[in-house]
């Protein structure tokens, strides 16, 4: 099997994995918590997105891993991890936590795409290779990544439910 082939199947099913084990666990805890708490629940997850600054680490990664991708990717996971940290510290403030809710759910999904994009672009798939230590980074984080903002979104505009 070709790496490109390996590196598509192991996304694929690294969509599918979480998204059985979403379904079946997460989203329905999720459900049961007011809009704060789900959130802030998401956000804690994408606070560890700072970790993405590993693809820039010299020998982390292969030496022929496309810069523009690394880079890229690196500072955007920082940047979302730091606005969703920074949605951790107002969650007290909801008039700042909200702002932030949106900007590192917006920005982070945002990153995920163009990632996906350039990774397209470059033909990352067929030298999966080169990301080195950092390969279960996209096959096992970045899946349930891109499933908890969609999740996030659609906390933020769905129609709140009155109390009885």
């Amino acid at each position: 099997m070709s790496t490109e082939v390996l590196f598509q199947t192991h996304l694929v099913l690294g969509y599918v994995a979480w998204l059985l084990c979403f379904g079946a666990y997460i989203w329905p805890w999720l459900r049961q918590m007011d809009p704060v708490a789900a959130q802030r629940a998401i956000a804690t997850l994408h606070s560890f997105r700072f970790f993405g600054l590993v693809f820039i680490l010299p020998g982390v990664v292969g030496s022929n891993l496309p810069a523009g991708f690394a880079a890229f990717a690196a500072y955007g996971d920082f940047a979302t991890g730091v606005l969703a940290m920074l949605a951790l510290l107002t969650v007290r403030i909801p008039r700042l936590f909200w702002p932030f809710v949106v900007a590192f759910n917006l920005f982070g999904m945002v990153d995920l795409l163009v990632d996906y994009y350039h990774a397209t672009q470059l033909g990352l798939p067929a030298h999966a290779e080169q990301f080195g230590a950092t390969y279960a980074i996209p096959i096992i984080y970045v899946p349930l990544l891109m499933i908890t903002h969609i999740a996030a979104f659609w906390f933020l505009v769905r129609p709140r439910q009155r109390a009885a």
